[in-house]
Order: structure tokens, then C-alpha cells, then sequence
């Protein structure tokens, strides 16, 4: 039988009760820079693939060693016939790949 993983405590209770005055504000092309453009993943990493499934929502994330096998994977995953957002996160870029009819932002025209 196979060991649950030990729940961790989070304390998202207190940070949102917070008051916002304590927080020091951050520039929107500086939190951009450092959220988005800082990222790092390790050498050993080729690429992180992650993939919802628009219909159901459910996300999974897959992490390579090989390029190539992170290739083959996002390959397989936009020719399988099930629309889905697909990220691929790589040392050098992040690419949003989805469905040529799928309206990204939906819930904006709502």
C-alpha cells in the first residue's frame, strides 16, 4: 500500500486578512520581468509541458529531461483530437499553445 504524502498547513487565511498597506506595491513590467521572465528551471530539465483539458479542466504537468521526448509528448497531445491548452516551459522561452477556435478569453465577453 502506497504512503499518503503529509498534509502541509498553509496559512492563506492570514496572508488574505492581511490589510493590502503592508504590502509594498510592485510595478507591473517589474512584477512581469521578475514573475515571468525571471523563471529558472534546473539544467537537468529540458522542458516542463503542462496541459489542461478544456472540456473537463483538468490540468497535468510532465517534466523532461530529453527535448525530443518533450517534442514527441506535445506532438501527440495537439494531434490527439482533445482541445486542450498546452504550455511548454523551457530555459529559454514559455509557449502557450491552443486550439485555433478556442476564444481564450471567454469569460471577458460574457
Amino acid at each position: 500500500m502506497k504512503k499518503k504524502k503529509p498534509y502541509f498547513p498553509n496559512n492563506w487565511e492570514q496572508l488574505r486578512a492581511t490589510p493590502y498597506m503592508l504590502f509594498d506595491p510592485v510595478e507591473f513590467d517589474v512584477f512581469m520581468d521578475w514573475k515571468i521572465g525571471g523563471y529558472e528551471i534546473p539544467s537537468s530539465i529540458a522542458a516542463i509541458v503542462r496541459v489542461k483539458d478544456i472540456n473537463t479542466g483538468k490540468v497535468k504537468e510532465y517534466v523532461y529531461q530529453r527535448r525530443h521526448a518533450a517534442q514527441k509528448k506535445v506532438t501527440k497531445l495537439m494531434t490527439g483530437g482533445v482541445p486542450r491548452e498546452i504550455v511548454v516551459c523551457t530555459d529559454g522561452a514559455v509557449h502557450f499553445i491552443y486550439p485555433k477556435n478556442y476564444e481564450i478569453f471567454s469569460n471577458e465577453h460574457a
